[in-house]
């Protein structure tokens, strides 16, 4: 593999470079040079077995240490190479991160949850146990799904197609996020643009809603379909509920 790409790599484990750039706007956008640099990565790999397992040469899963402050507890996660991960991050097992991805400071990543490639993990953000948070690595010109800091994402919940959830939102358990699938605003009555950012603040909680009237057979059968809802806006109460023990760092 080249200097170049290994430098990238570095780079990425470094937090100096990052698969997508944030503008002085607050836009969120596809990092095009540092995907397509991964996605080189991938081509420079060759097969190589360690330890029972088989995987790309160049990405093998990261090693920590206790002065880098972040802890990876024992029981099967992976953490793999080109991938950033601040002090003060708890990754609990199994969970996976893959490559480009950036986890920020004091960000706790529960058991069973994956930070696909080039995801973005906010600062103090809770990931809870099962969570899908997707990679998107391809078209290179996608941004990737975004979590903003100070987030707290329910279990189970699914975001995937580089939705960005912005910061302070409460995903609630059994969420799924993704581009197809409007989201309801009750709050300020309004129906959200397919892929739109989820708004700062917002308490999303899994719904239905009827099949359209065009879609007769589903009308007729009195089907719904999936259809996540904003319930609320955060406040003292539910900041509360929310709060996370220093201790469990």
């Amino acid at each position: 593999m080249s200097d170049k790409l290994e430098m990238l790599l570095d780079q990425l484990q470094s937090g100096e470079v990052r698969a997508a750039v944030k503008d002085d706007k607050g836009n969120w956008s596809a990092n095009t040079s540092v995907k397509e640099g991964i996605l080189e990565v991938f081509r420079a790999g060759i097969l190589t077995e360690k330890d029972g397992f088989v995987d790309k040469h160049n990405i093998w899963a990261r090693d920590f240490t206790p002065e880098q402050g972040i802890r990876l507890v024992p029981g099967g996660s992976s953490v793999r190479r080109g991938s950033f991960v601040a002090r003060g991050v708890v990754i609990m097992p199994p969970a996976y991160i893959n490559i480009g991805a950036y986890v920020d400071a004091g960000t706790m990543i529960d058991s069973h949850a994956l930070v696909g490639s080039c995801a973005q993990i906010g600062k103090n953000v809770h990931l809870s146990a099962g969570v899908q948070i997707g990679g998107v690595l391809e078209p290179i010109g996608l941004a990737p799904v975004v979590i903003e800091d100070d987030c707290f994402i329910g279990a189970g919940a699914v975001i995937v197609e580089g939705i960005c959830v912005r910061k302070g939102a409460v995903i609630a358990p059994g969420v799924i996020l993704s581009k197809a699938t409007p989201v309801y605003d009750i709050v300020n009555q309004k129906i959200l643009e397919r892929g739109a950012d989820i708004p700062e603040n917002a308490v999303v909680v899994p719904g239905t809603r009827p099949v359209s009237h065009g879609q007769f057979w589903g009308h007729e059968q009195g089907l719904n379909i999936n259809c996540p809802i904003i319930i609320k806006y955060r406040d003292e109460k539910s900041n509360a509920s929310l709060a996370l023990e220093d201790a469990l760092r």
